[in-house]
């Protein structure tokens, strides 16, 4: 009997180590804030960045972010998901929400631009240089679905612009945002695409052949504003601001955005 009751304290207390620290995990996770950031998938990389960074600069935080195309997100928060901030890669995701009230207006600001480039596979380098090639060097090409894909918007708003939109139309793989329109480019699934220059900046194989002409799609702007149902206002509210702020607009910098230092619409 003495040696069970041995027994039995000594696995009472391994498992007293072993489970120990999995409960002071649990309850440091529950201590946190957090966040929930509904943002366009061309932030990715920059936004992993700074994720570390605002880590450092508030433990106390956890950043969850949920990404996708802009007008996919668009739609879960009209659905109803639970989001506190979002940062859209345009202009008509934001002006909606807003039009039904589900974004706090006195939040909202323009984060970030871009620019939009033709990117071409790597078979293709050398044989496509110019927009104008598509019509007759390009077998297939990709862009964003341009009614839920801002980066798709601004491609037909380009093409049309330079009069290439029927020429190239029936050559098109529509993608649902412009990470996928990327990887066809890369795997060669088409000869060219037109994404974002910090997209084109995370391209392994194929290269930028050509700049999107001034004044050939509308302007890309990336707004951001807190979600009206966001239960986290105030913590949201100081992770917006650090966004804004000079180290952040270095980090998205390196990432080939252009900090707009937050200019209030």
């Amino acid at each position: 009997m003495r040696k069970t009751a041995l027994c039995l304290a000594s696995l009472l207390a391994a498992a007293v180590f072993l489970v120990g620290p999995v409960l002071q995990d649990t309850a440091s996770a529950a201590q946190k804030n957090i966040i929930q950031v509904s943002a366009a998938i061309s932030l990715k990389d920059a936004l992993a960045d700074l994720k570390k960074m605002y880590a450092r600069k508030a433990p106390n935080v956890e950043i969850q972010f949920n990404l996708a195309s802009s007008g996919m997100l668009q739609k879960q928060i009209e659905e109803g998901a639970p989001v506190d901030l979002f940062i859209s890669a345009g202009k008509k995701q934001m002006d909606d929400l807003s039009a039904k009230g589900l974004i706090a207006a006195d939040t909202r600001s323009d984060l970030l631009g871009n620019e939009l480039v033709l990117v071409v596979s790597k078979e293709k380098k050398g044989t496509i240089r110019t927009f104008a090639d598509l019509a007759d060097k390009a077998q297939s090409m990709s862009i964003g679905q341009p009614e839920t894909v801002p980066a798709g918007k601004y491609g037909k708003e380009t093409l049309s612009y330079l009069k290439l939109w029927d020429k190239v139309e029936k050559k098109i793989m529509f993608a649902k945002d412009v990470r996928q329109v990327l990887a066809y480019v890369e795997s060669g699934n088409v000869d060219a695409g037109l994404v974002y220059r910090s997209d084109a900046r995370e391209m392994k194989s194929g290269t930028v052949a050509a700049i999107a002409p001034k004044g050939s799609h509308s302007p890309i702007l990336y707004p951001m504003a807190a979600v009206t149902a966001s239960k986290n206002k105030a913590e949201t509210g100081r992770f917006m601001e650090f966004l804004k702020s000079k180290a952040a607009a270095k980090v998205f910098a390196s990432h080939g955005f252009v900090p707009l230092a937050g200019k209030r619409k």
